[in-house]
This record gives structure tokens, sequence and C-alpha cells, in this order.
């Protein structure tokens, strides 16, 4: 009986923490990338970069009290960083119809319930060629929301490609993977939010793809593009995030309070605690991985930080949303099977969701020998192709 009842506070207490957690005051505020050109004025090189800041709350007013930008510039031979270059910075936000330069000073500015702001960053370039010595640009915006719930500092990070699309297509690699089957790895560029994940991968593959052929795309990328990435900054981890973390393996994603915050902040304190408490049952009597069965696939998908390419490894990043519809729509335009793949160097083979169930065998079968390779390969978009 007094262990009942110990069970039964027990289960009061992490249901009233998931209750708490939920209602808890928080910002609703989310930065959004729209899109990005370059162009030449006044015998400058210029970056304009379209974002906006959207009030997703229906009752409460918010205020973005500070914002201010960083840049970080990169090569394109191996993501190699580069001292910063030589230019100037501005920023405007839309009144309606009205653009206003901020003049480098950030007016506290209210968005209301349901509504949007805009803003346009302009990079001027003193240096011409300034192309020639960099690929991507990094933008970091650094801004503070203010409201019912305080006030909290957020980073948000963009991957602005000054070459957007200008890889060689032709650019693959093909890997035997048994009598059958080959694998034809397609080489891409550095993706990020600002790339339409279907566009895309047309982009790469329509030119390549043939009947009969099955494309399979790496979560991670297909997240990224979506722009399921966060920085560790922008987590309002917790006393039991902290506690939770612990009982996960050092090299686990869910070994840190942010990773493990994500997944709090997606099934609650309650649905992980007595997945750990049978997780650990069963795992006393030889079955192993009931945790992520019990939370779901999504668990297992959380990337921390360092477990993906520069300059995503200061980020967390996070499975991919809509899988099934993304296969369905991308399928019927390249008129093959597609698949949304997590592969790793150990076998490990797990079908996120796919244009045809009947294809998910084959996959778990061939993808063992992980033909996009776990590091820095940049090839997301691998083509299953049979021999015969």
């Amino acid at each position: 009986m007094i262990i009942l009842n110990i069970f039964f506070i027990f289960l009061f207490i992490v249901i009233f923490l998931d209750f708490y957690l939920n209602y808890f005051p928080k910002t609703n505020l989310v930065l959004v990338p729209l899109d990005y050109k370059l162009r030449k004025k006044d015998n400058k090189s210029e970056v304009v970069i379209d974002l906006k800041i959207i009030n997703k709350s229906k009752y409460k007013e918010t205020m973005v009290s500070n914002l201010n930008l960083d840049l970080d510039f990169f090569k394109s031979k191996n993501n190699q960083y580069l001292k910063e270059l030589d230019y100037d910075e501005n920023i405007y936000i839309f009144s309606g119809s009205i653009k206003k330069n901020i003049n480098n000073y950030w007016p506290t500015t209210i968005i209301k319930t349901n509504s949007e702001l805009l803003i346009q960053v302009i990079l001027k370039f003193k240096n011409s060629d300034f192309k020639n010595k960099i690929k991507y640009i990094w933008l970091k915006v650094f801004w503070d929301n203010y409201g019912h719930f305080g006030i909290t500092k957020k980073q948000d990070c963009f991957l602005v490609n000054l070459n957007s699309h200008n890889q060689n297509k032709n650019e693959l690699i093909q890997i035997p993977l048994n009598q059958d089957y080959k694998a034809i790895a397609i080489k891409t560029d550095l993706l990020g939010s600002f790339d339409n994940p279907i566009e895309t991968v047309m982009h790469y593959s329509k030119d390549i793809a043939r009947r009969n052929d099955i494309l399979t795309i790496g979560e991670s990328p297909l997240a990224i593009m979506q722009g399921r990435y966060i920085s560790p900054q922008n987590i309002e981890y917790n006393f039991f995030s902290k506690i939770l973390c612990y009982f996960f393996h050092p090299t686990s994603s869910l070994a840190t309070a942010c990773g493990i915050q994500l997944l709090i902040d997606k099934i609650g304190v309650t649905r992980i605690t007595f997945s750990l408490i049978l997780g650990f049952i069963f795992k006393c009597i030889g079955v192993k991985g009931i945790f992520y069965r019990l939370t779901g696939f999504e668990s297992s998908l959380i990337d921390d930080i360092s477990g993906t390419v520069v300059p995503y490894d200061k980020s967390i990043v996070m499975g991919p949303i809509n899988t099934k519809l993304f296969c369905h729509k991308l399928s019927k335009q390249l008129g093959v099977e597609v698949a949304v793949v997590d592969v790793n160097d150990l076998g490990g083979v797990k079908i996120l969701a796919s244009s045809n169930d009947s294809v998910n065998n084959i996959l778990r079968k061939i993808l063992k020998v992980n033909p996009a390779g776990n590091s820095d390969e940049k090839t997301p978009i691998v083509l299953i192709r049979n021999n015969k």
C-alpha cells in the first residue's frame, strides 16, 4: 500500500511538472528567413537578405527590445573560416509600405498578436571580388524578446550561399552495393534554410534519376533545409532537464540539458520519466531500445552540437517534419520512389518515410554500408539503382 501511495504521489508530481512547464510564460516570437539576392549598386557588391519576425501568440503583444548582427565568412574548401571582410551593414524595418533605416540603432519595436515584422539586411562589400574570396556567409542574428515572460535573449543563424546552386551537377560518386544494386551519391553544395527542399533536390537529381531508381535523402540535411536547427542559447532549459540528462550515455544527444529539453518540449517530463523507468527495467532483462520506442523516433533524431558539418556544428539539429508529404511530392515530380533515411557507419538504417513502403526492406538491407557517408562528404542525396 505504501509503495502504491508513493507511486501515485510521484505520478502527480511529474504530471504537475508537465502542466507547469507547458503553461509557464514564454516568448512566442520566431525569426524566419525569407530570401536573399546579390546585386551591384554604386559600384559595390551588395547582399540583400529578407527576414521576418512572427508573433504566434493570440493574446500577448511582445517587444523586440534589441537586434544586432554578426557575420562569419567561409571559403568553399572544407568550409574554411576566413577573417572578417570590409563591409557596411544596414538594417531596415517595414511599417506597412514604409521602409525605415534604423541607422545601426534598433528601436524597441512592438509586434502585435498574430502579426509580423519584415526586416531587410543589406551588406555592402567594398571589395568587388569578394565572391572570389568567400562562398558562404553565416549570418548570426542576436535579438532580445521582452514581454510578460520577462526578457529572453535569442540567437538565430542562417547560411547565405553566394554561389547558390552553381555546383557542378555531374559530380557523382558511384558505389557498388551488391550484384543487384549500386549507389550513386550526388555531391551538393552546403545546404541551408533558404533552400527549398523540393526544388533543391529536384535541381541536383532531375537529370540523373532514372525510372525504377530509389532516391534517398538524409534526415539531417532535410531538417536543416526545413530550418529545424536551433542555437543552444534559444533553449530555456531548466532544473528537470539538468537531472534527466544524467540518465543517458555521455555520447548521446540527450545527455545534455539542451538536448533533453528539446524532447521535454515535445513530449513532456511524464512520458520521458516513465520511458526511462521502463527502459531500465527491460534493459535489466536484456531488452534494449525500449526508451526510444516509447518516446517516438524523433527522440533518436536529435543531433547535439558537433553532430553535423560546419557551421551547423554549434547548433542542435532536430528531426525533419512532414517527411511522408515530402516523399510523395518529390516522387510525383521526379517519377521515382523517394525515402528519407537515417543511416550511420555502424550499419543502423532507419526509414523515416517513403513514397512507397515496398522499398523499405530493400533500403534497410543495402544502405548498411552507408553510401552517403557520415562525415563532410556533402552527398546527402543518394540514388539506388538496379544493375539489371
